[in-house]
């Protein structure tokens, strides 16, 4: 059944727009007069496919967030462990579904599978919602006969995945935020508070302190010379930005966000849980190694990683194990090393790898825990020794005036 995108007016008088689910488009309107709605402007969202087997166009604007789309999953796996049919099951998603976008990919899937197509294929014709790793497990659940079972360990791994990168984001959130901060206040104080200030020590008949003097050039530079330092600070970016980009650069910043002070053992907790459990997910829902692999690669976001695993696949098309090349490139811990070792030799590795996985996010959960107990009271201390040298700079001259005369 196609879903219509639909602009009227309602009964109070006010313009609205929407998506409906109907037959066809009389059908469509005579539901909408029904609820008392004038329709203006009404079309299908989801064209016919063309003969060479291209997506369908999808008009609905927005995006599909991860949590919309393990809503979804859950869903899905629910209705079909009850017995439901997949395309019934996929109809009752289309109704169910909020997001406009969702909606509408679900609507063109339904179609697909309707003309014959496999879920999997129907969802790889949208890989903007669909990535590679949920298709293959997909394929894996069809082909198996486990879909229901591969859609809960979807569910899982998307919360999961979910979960860990909004750990990620309140450890950064509060340091980034004091910097950027105190950053405002700090041009505020040296462009506007300072100048005003410098008026008082004009009549004073000897020479300023060195910190008073530091304090007057500071803001005395960022007065006179603010649109040098705005080119120099854009000119920084962009070279920066350049750097980052090419594939030298972004091997470097990457290989130091893993060795860098206070953070770069959470980034590694992180991509090494991200693994693990990437890995455990795609092998127990039937996905060949090699395919889960490149999936796996896919996946991970460090240049360093990538190649790690680009290696570690090579070495599985020829024979060699998982651990070894793990271990031989020093990015992975010898535990983690030693417990995949373990899970190979025993024909265990899913769950053994779903035990790292365990392991480090439960390493991250502590390791975010240290950081915030630590940064706060030391951004509070850094803050407190920047403010405490603009007030001890300013007071310094008023201080000599006064033991002066005194």
């Amino acid at each position: 059944m196609p879903v219509f995108a639909y602009r009227g007016v309602n009964a109070q008088g006010k313009n609205i727009k929407g998506i409906i689910d109907a037959g066809s488009i009389s059908d469509a309107r005579a539901r909408l007069k029904s609820d008392k709605i004038f329709v203006t402007d009404i079309q299908e969202s989801s064209k016919a496919a063309s003969a060479s087997g291209e997506s369908r166009s999808i008009t609905g604007k927005g995006r599909v967030s991860t949590q919309d789309l393990a809503l979804m999953t859950q869903q899905l796996s629910t209705l079909l462990t009850s017995g439901i049919p997949l395309v019934d099951s996929l109809s009752a998603l289309i109704d169910q579904t909020d997001n406009v976008r969702l909606k509408e990919t679900m609507s063109d899937v339904r179609s697909r599978v309707n003309e014959g197509s496999s879920l999997a294929d129907a969802f790889a014709k949208h890989p903007k919602v669909f990535n590679n790793l949920y298709v293959n497990m997909i394929r894996a659940g069809e082909a198996s006969g486990t879909l229901d079972m591969v859609l809960n360990k979807l569910t899982f791994f998307t919360e999961n995945q979910n979960k860990l990168q909004g750990k990620v984001v309140s450890a950064l959130a509060y340091p980034i935020f004091m910097i950027f901060a105190g950053s405002i206040a700090m041009v505020i104080i040296f462009s506007v508070v300072i100048p005003k200030l410098t008026s008082l020590y004009e009549d004073i008949d000897q020479a300023l302190p060195i910190p008073t003097q530091i304090l007057i050039g500071i803001s005395n530079t960022l007065r006179d010379y603010w649109y040098i330092l705005v080119v120099v600070l854009i000119g920084a970016i962009l070279a920066f930005r350049s750097f980052a980009r090419s594939t030298k650069g972004q091997w470097k910043l990457h290989q130091y966000a893993l060795n860098m002070p206070l953070f770069g053992s959470l980034f590694r907790m992180v991509a090494i849980a991200r693994f693990s459990n990437t890995l455990a997910t795609l092998l127990s829902s039937g996905v060949p190694i090699l395919t889960s692999m490149d999936i796996v690669k896919r996946v991970m976001n460090n240049v360093v990683l990538k190649d790690v695993i680009e290696k570690v696949r090579t070495n599985l098309s020829e024979g060699d194990s998982i651990a070894e090349p793990l271990r031989r490139s020093g990015q992975f811990p010898p535990l983690v090393t030693h417990m995949i070792s373990v899970g190979e030799k025993s024909g265990e590795l899913e769950s053994m790898l779903y035990k790292v996985a365990e392991t480090y996010d439960t390493q991250v959960e502590n390791k975010i825990t240290t950081l915030t107990s630590l940064l706060e009271p030391m951004m509070i201390l850094i803050m407190a020794v920047v403010v405490g040298f603009i007030v001890f700079s300013v007071m310094l001259p008023l201080i000599n005036m006064n033991n002066a005369f005194g």
